[in-house]
């Protein structure tokens, strides 16, 4: 699987809710750096993020743009409500070594009626 396909694969996952699924697509060492929170390391850290993140709001990535860049890809996304955002995916040995997000929080939060922290 090429690094654009893989992260297409994880925005199926993410899609569907799957938090187990999407950790198979990490290394066992991997980070997930979403720039408004602290950085996550190891999978099984990440799949507990995504159980969280599932469970608080319901959360959907519309693909605006995979750009591809040899080991790293980056991903322009929108959701349904109108946050718009991007991921950098570094991809190694066809699973993701490390993750960076940027979003906007605070419009997240609003958006779906969460707590701001």
């Amino acid at each position: 699987m090429t690094p654009k396909e893989l992260v297409a694969h994880w925005v199926e996952r993410f899609n569907s809710g799957d938090a187990a699924g999407l950790a198979e697509l990490y290394h066992a060492d991997a980070v997930n750096h979403q720039v408004t929170q602290e950085a996550i390391t190891g999978r099984d850290n990440i799949r507990a993020m995504f159980e969280r993140e599932f469970a608080a709001a319901e959360m959907v990535c519309i693909v605006e743009a995979i750009h591809d860049a040899g080991e790293v890809v980056a991903l322009e996304w929108r959701d349904p409500l109108g946050l718009r955002g991007c991921g950098f995916f570094t991809i190694r040995d066809e699973r993701i070594a490390f993750q960076r997000g940027y979003w906007d929080k605070l419009s997240f939060l609003r958006m779906h009626g969460l707590p701001i922290e």
